[in-house]
């Protein structure tokens, strides 16, 4: 059997179904043995970073491993920043890149590129295939490795002749052997649980690691239990629903005042699958200054890296809150949230108001509960991030750690491919559109029904915020021209709607069938309109600008 067929035998064994990918020099022979396998769904995307884009929001919304196929030189290239993506915000990807010949390896050959050198810091690992005789093990090691531990992208280098090469390939028979769970340090579990019941005013700080662990559900019975609000940060929304009475929403730069406050005056921090961003720290000396921090992770690197914690537990989240949750008293701390409630600020509510909430509030109501939501980078991130009403583990797909704009439209396109029964609603800014709308294409040629929803301002938003706040109003290449969005989105043969008021676009969204077809909804927003509360930078979050 060819190393290309043995390739794709291996992707069958590990349950793979979906594969993203942009054919080249490199990988034609791969491509010649996927014409003969119908085992697959191949979305050929317009750019290789849509590509790994793509797997990567098949991964975050399935809870999958993506796969990606790119050939060598710029095809690798390309995949970059999309695995830099994925590297920061932990999602397992497969990605397996073409190279030149082995003969030709270190020669400067056409389109050779040292990808392995040049992604090594920011996969989880990666390797070279130098004989064809590695190929399966290797391959069932790196889907080991994306999946293990703190989850990650995997790179597989692959030269031509390695496709082409033949060995006697065998099937490998899996065997479902259960891992024993290593048993939890008792006298640490005791010491946090101790922690948590002598505490008064207790705050989870919940992290994008309760939800790689699927441990959800054991967060909202130890929050229940112990009377614990809980934050989230922007990787956690949904972890724990929104409208559920402990759930405060986002902490951190552009999290709500009460939120921020709650983490400020807190005497417990209980950090879970969290990392200490700076987005959300800022200021790290001033950070839950009058807290003990309770620090659980799965990553013992993340262990007093950024803040240090007065204990911590190394392990799987899943477990350690099970424990804990069995643990600890009952307990009712509504003065505790009685004082948080205090901290809130009364917004002034206008229905009729062109603005970024009521827009997205609209979309919220009718795509309900069973939805995604992708986005980009900016502006309209955050207000998605404060505004929808995440109910559901997973249903929140955005670039957090790495800030990729052009990052939505390719995750959008996996998302809805790996759940075709849910509603994908991508949000968007002109800037961040601009950046990859090529992937129109792709969502007209598998006739993908994600509905776009573009808020235009006409500037690169959160730049000329900063701009406007920091610089003195200096607005240096921010401001865009305008341009007939509707007219480019129609070219690629998908219906396109601009609306400029609250009632022009009810009128839309009464005419328009969502989740049927490709759609794409254009919002003309002010250029003044900011992301508010906002702490700035290297300030103590409790110095809110709201």
């Amino acid at each position: 059997m060819t190393g290309a067929k043995i390739l794709l035998e291996c992707l069958k064994e590990q349950g793979v179904d979906t594969l993203f990918g942009y054919p080249g020099g490199a990988v034609i022979p791969l491509y010649d043995a996927l014409y003969d396998y119908e085992d697959f769904n191949h979305i050929r995307t317009a750019h290789e970073q849509g590509a790994v884009h793509g797997a990567d929001g098949y991964a975050r919304s399935t809870g999958k491993v993506g796969v990606c196929f790119v050939t060598s030189g710029p095809g690798a290239t390309n995949a970059v920043t999309g695995i830099a993506t994925a590297y920061m915000d932990s999602i397992p990807l497969v990605i397996i890149t073409g190279q030149v010949s082995t003969t030709l390896l270190g020669k400067d050959s056409f389109q050779e590129v040292d990808i392995t050198g040049i992604t090594f810091s920011v996969t989880k690992h990666n390797y070279l295939v130098r004989k064809v005789e590695d190929l399966s093990k290797t391959i069932h090691e790196a889907f080991k490795i994306a999946q293990s531990g703190r989850p990650g992208p995997v790179l597989i280098d692959i030269p031509k002749d390695i496709f082409l090469a033949e060995y006697a390939y065998e099937k490998i028979k899996h065997q479902n052997s259960i891992k024993e769970a290593k048993p939890l340090d008792e006298n640490l579990l005791e010491e946090i649980v101790r922690l948590i019941n002598n505490s008064r005013k207790p705050v989870i700080y919940s992290g994008g690691g309760v939800e790689i662990s699927k441990a959800g559900g054991e967060l909202i019975a130890l929050a229940e239990k112990g009377d614990i609000p809980v934050v989230n940060t922007l990787m956690a929304l949904g972890n724990i629903p929104r409208n559920h009475n402990l759930s405060l929403g986002l902490v951190g730069m552009h999290g709500f005042k009460e939120n921020n406050l709650a983490v400020t005056n807190s005497d417990l921090l209980i950090a879970i699958g969290a990392r200490f961003s700076d987005r959300v720290v800022s200021n790290a000396k001033s950070f839950a200054s009058h807290a003990k921090i309770i620090h659980i992770d799965i990553d013992c690197s993340e262990i007093d890296k950024n803040v240090d914690a007065h204990i911590s537990m190394v392990g799987d989240l899943k477990a350690i809150l099970k424990s804990i949750g069995e643990k600890v008293e009952k307990k009712d701390n509504s003065s505790w949230i009685e004082e948080i409630n205090s901290f809130k600020v009364k917004e002034k509510s206008n229905e009729e108001e062109f603005s970024p909430k009521n827009i997205l509030k609209s979309f919220n109501k009718i795509l309900g509960e069973n939805s995604l939501v992708a986005t980009d980078v900016g502006q309209h991130q955050m207000w998605a991030a404060q505004y929808w009403d995440f109910n559901t583990p997973k249903s929140f797909i955005t670039s957090g750690g790495l800030g990729t704009m052009g990052f939505g439209m390719g995750a959008a396109i996996g998302a809805k491919v790996g759940n075709p029964e849910k509603e994908v609603l991508l949000v968007t800014g002109d800037g961040s559109f601009r950046m990859n709308c090529n992937e129109l294409f792709t969502i007209h040629r598998y006739n993908i029904p994600i509905t776009i929803l573009m808020m235009n301002n006409k500037t690169l938003g959160m730049v000329r915020q900063w701009q406007r706040m920091f610089c003195g109003a200096r607005y240096s290449e921010t401001d865009m021209e305008d341009f007939n969005y509707v007219k480019l989105v129609e070219g690629y043969g998908i219906e396109a709607y601009k609306a400029s008021s609250m009632e022009e676009l009810k009128g839309i969204l009464g005419k328009v069938e969502i989740g049927v077809k490709p759609l794409f909804i254009e919002c003309q927003i002010d250029k003044e309109e900011s992301v508010y509360p906002i702490v700035p930078p290297g300030k103590p979050i409790y110095n809110v600008v709201i």
